[in-house]
């Protein structure tokens, strides 16, 4: 039997600072979309007395999702569970294009790893000192830094696992709560965990979090082709690498810029990788070797790997539209337009009166003293403004029927309050010489109509007779 054991002990990875047009780049997207997470819940949104001022809020107690001025109900879910294939849908169509620019931009772990590296090294200080004071024994010193770190990684956790909760009920009011020791037990349960998976994922897990966890690796090469554009190196170009001073052709002076930058550890020289995440870090470091040694740029690029046979061969590349603009893409982009159209359709053309009109169907019918039938439904109605409307109750039939709402006194009107759902109770009769009394079944529709708005909404239904 091997020696060898079956699990290798994680190989700490110390990326060097580098700078650069893509690191540039990831700077302003972690500002972007850490700005986002962290502020979206504090944004207020004016949508009347008697709804949550808050612009994105799950508020699960009332069973609604606010985005600032759309409400989704519970019945509406499909709005959601449609958002969430069209992200799908944009990840392929973003991995087929351009490989892994996802994980390698604003992946939540890719952003937070980033953060948790910066101060890393705002702390113990850049690739170097970061590995001296690995190697080097446990003194005070080492105590001290490595405290800092950590303390200062448990602040940004906390304040990660804190702005996830205030998404799902009134920000101020929870962080009063909160500060105050009252808030709701599942709150504190909840900002442990994601300080917990934030403070161990974006500290010491990092890569591993993305080689083992995480099964996007393993599934991106279904969505990748050979004009995928993504981070490549041109070997071509760059072999028979070697010192600048050693008799080598290629232009790669094997400096190990480009290995000391990635967060992943790997060599994109050896070709295509399941752990690249094409951040593009390797890109601003081997560009700026070749500034300072007076070779082009683009040793390490994003490239595609159809193109290698023309650049061999000295000729241009072919254009990057053409390789972005091929079927693949095109049915990924046709179907995810498509959902949000339809999405968007569907949000434009919706009514605040909704309606559900259910028989009761126990008994079918009810026949009086005076020989009318009268047949029972349950009406849910839904207000979904954001003030108390005035419901008028009607119906349509080719046959003469009389319309009755429990309660009403005779009246069919009736109030629904804001963002409200209420069941009422609709009586509908037939007098005894009606045809629709002693008919199995006649069609008719239920109709409401709110008195103070051109809105109308209707459900059509069935009357049950007597079948004589």
């Amino acid at each position: 039997m091997s020696d060898r054991p079956l699990y290798a002990p994680q190989e700490p990875i110390f990326p060097r600072r580098v700078s650069g047009k893509f690191r540039n780049l990831k700077w302003v997207i972690m500002a972007v979309t850490l700005g986002i997470y962290y502020l979206t819940p504090w944004i207020r949104w004016d949508r009347g007395p008697n709804l949550p001022d808050q612009a994105v809020l799950v508020d699960m107690a009332s069973r609604r999702f606010y985005f600032f001025w759309i409400e989704i109900w519970p019945h509406e879910f499909y709005f959601v569970a449609g958002l969430l294939i069209m992200a799908g849908l944009g990840l392929f169509l973003f991995t087929s294009a351009l490989g892994r620019v996802w994980c390698g931009y604003t992946c939540p772990q890719t952003v937070w790893t980033d953060l948790f590296i910066l101060v890393e090294r705002w702390i113990e200080g850049d690739r170097n000192a970061r590995l001296r004071l690995y190697r080097g024994k446990w003194d005070v010193r080492k105590w001290r830094l490595r405290i800092t770190k950590w303390i200062t990684w448990l602040f940004i956790a906390i304040a990660t696992g804190g702005a996830w909760v205030f998404y799902f009920t009134d920000a101020p009011t929870l962080l009063r709560d909160l500060v105050t020791f009252s808030a709701h037990p599942v709150a504190y349960m909840t900002i442990a965990a994601l300080t917990a998976t934030t403070f161990l994922f974006g500290g010491f897990m990092r890569e591993q979090v993305c080689i083992y966890m995480c099964p996007w690796p393993r599934i991106q090469a279904a969505m990748m082709d050979p004009d995928t554009i993504t981070v490549a190196y041109r070997e071509w170009r760059g072999e028979e690498r070697g010192k600048k001073h050693e008799n080598k052709s290629g232009d790669c002076i094997d400096c190990m810029a480009c290995v000391n930058v990635c967060p992943m550890g790997i060599d994109i020289r050896d070709g295509q990788q399941m752990e690249c995440i094409t951040c593009a870090l390797c890109i601003d470091a081997c560009d700026d070797i070749m500034d300072k040694i007076g070779k082009p740029r683009g040793l390490i690029d994003y490239i595609a790997l159809s193109d290698e046979p023309a650049e061999r061969a000295g000729q241009p590349p072919a254009p990057i539209l053409k390789k972005i603009l091929r079927p693949r893409t095109i049915i990924y982009t046709t179907i995810w337009a498509a959902i949000g159209i339809a999405l968007l359709y569907a949000l434009f053309v919706r009514s605040d009166i909704e309606l559900t009109v259910s028989p009761v169907r126990n008994p079918t019918y009810v026949l009086q003293s005076d020989g009318a039938v009268r047949n029972i439904y349950d009406v849910r109605l839904r207000n979904k403004a954001g003030e108390d409307r005035v419901f008028h109750i009607s119906l349509t039939s080719e046959e003469i029927l009389r319309i009755e709402l429990e309660g009403r006194d005779g009246q069919r009107n009736l109030v629904v309050p804001a963002d409200t759902t209420i069941l009422q109770r609709v009586y509908v009769t037939a007098r005894p010489q009606d045809p629709a009394a002693s008919t199995d079944t006649t069609a008719l529709r239920l109709w409401v109509e709110d008195v103070d708005a051109d809105i109308r909404a209707s459900q059509a239904t069935t009357f049950n007779g007597r079948d004589e």
